[in-house]
C-alpha cells in the first residue's frame, strides 16, 4: 500500500517558512450506489477542502468465505480455484477504484487509491489511523434498525470508532 505525503512552504510574518503539511481525506467505498453517491457528494460540496487536501480512495476486499467451494468440490478445493476466487476479488476492486478515480479526476482531483483484505468495519478504522487521515466520508444504505441490528452498520462502527471526523453521507429517497 502506497502512501502519499506531501507537504507546502509558506511564509509567515517575519520571512521565516513554515512548512504546512496537507490535510488527508479518505473516502471509504463498496460496490453500492450508496458509497459512489458519497463520493460524488464530496467532490461537489468539500470541492475547496479536496483541492487543498490528500484525497485517498479506500476499498476493503471482503475475507473470503471458501466453504461452498469446498461444499461443491466434495469437500477439497483445488487451489487454482480458490487463488482464481482471489484474483477476481482483487480485479473487481481495483476496477471499483478505477471508476472512483474517473469521477474524481471530472472534478480535476488526483486520489491515491488504497484496497486491502479484512473485515470492512476495523479495516477502515485501522487504515484511518495508519494514514493519518484528518476526515472519513462513508455513504450509508440508509437500512432499517432491524436490519442494521442484522446486518451491522460500517459507517455506524467507524463513526464511533474512527480516530478522525466521520461524514456520513445519505442518498435522498
Amino acid at each position: 500500500m502506497e502512501e502519499g505525503r506531501s507537504s507546502s512552504s509558506s511564509t509567515n510574518g517575519n520571512g521565516l517558512g513554515e512548512n504546512k503539511k496537507k490535510k488527508k481525506v479518505m473516502v471509504a467505498i463498496d460496490e453500492s450506489e450508496c458509497s459512489h453517491y458519497a463520493l460524488d457528494w464530496a467532490l461537489q460540496n468539500l470541492i475547496d477542502t479536496l483541492a487543498n487536501s490528500d484525497l485517498c480512495i479506500f476499498t476493503v476486499q471482503p475475507i473470503a468465505d471458501y466453504s461452498y467451494l469446498y461444499a461443491s468440490s466434495f469437500g477439497a478445493a483445488p487451489a487454482d480455484l480458490i487463488r482464481s476466487f482471489q484474483e477476481n476479488q482483487q480485479k473487481f476492486s481495483l476496477a471499483l477504484l478505477e471508476k472512483a478515480k474517473g469521477i474524481c479526476s471530472k472534478y480535476g482531483i488526483v486520489a491515491e487509491t488504497v484496497t486491502v483484505v479484512g473485515n470492512p468495519n476495523e479495516a477502515i478504522c485501522e487504515a484511518v489511523e495508519k494514514l493519518n487521515i484528518q476526515l472519513l466520508v462513508l455513504g450509508s444504505h440508509s437500512r432499517g434498525a432491524l436490519k442494521r441490528a442484522l446486518l451491522g452498520s460500517v459507517s455506524n462502527y467507524c463513526a464511533h470508532n474512527a480516530k478522525c471526523p466521520v461524514l456520513v453521507v445519505k442518498r435522498p429517497a
